[in-house]
């Protein structure tokens, strides 16, 4: 646990956190790998963790029309992936997919929420930090979006 709770303090999304906050969270986490074209999850999942990324590199996907998928963002090095643990009714808004072989450190989402019940303040800066990664993903997926549909416009009036 030592080591986990190194690890956790130099996250940059845990930057500045109360050490003992790092200390009481620290129970709920857990080292995990992953191999290339696993999916870590998908869409609709309970969402049951989130992840450090420590090494590797994972894309959030969303299903589009007809099988195909569209990627709204990478993650590599000292990221974080999930977010839909903190937000009833816990399922996952996107799939990830590992892209390159990835060492992440999961932290159980049930166990965190029952720390931060314990603890106000503790959940008060969780939902602080995690509040930007939401808007930062969603940003993310709005201009996907906007990007395929400019492109479908644009070959639309080329074709007409």
């Amino acid at each position: 646990m030592q080591d986990l709770e190194h690890i956790l303090q130099r996250q940059k999304y845990l930057e500045n956190l109360n050490p003992e906050f790092i200390r009481f969270i620290v129970g709920c986490a857990s080292n995990v790998r992953f191999k290339t074209n696993d999916y870590i999850f998908h869409e609709g999942e309970e969402a049951k963790h989130f992840y450090i990324i420590r090494k590797g590199l994972v894309v959030i996907q969303m299903p589009l029309i007809a099988g195909k998928t569209l990627t709204i963002q990478s993650l590599g090095e000292n990221d974080i992936l999930g977010w839909s643990w903190l937000f009833p009714p816990y399922h996952w808004h996107f799939s990830a997919l590992v892209k390159k072989d990835t060492r992440a450190i999961a932290l159980d989402g049930e166990c965190l929420r029952n720390k931060c019940e314990q603890n106000h303040e503790l959940g008060y800066e969780l939902m602080k930090r995690f509040s930007h990664i939401v808007d930062q993903r969603l940003h993310s997926a709005r201009e996907q979006i906007l990007d395929i549909y400019a492109q479908t416009s644009r070959y639309a009036s080329s074709n007409a």
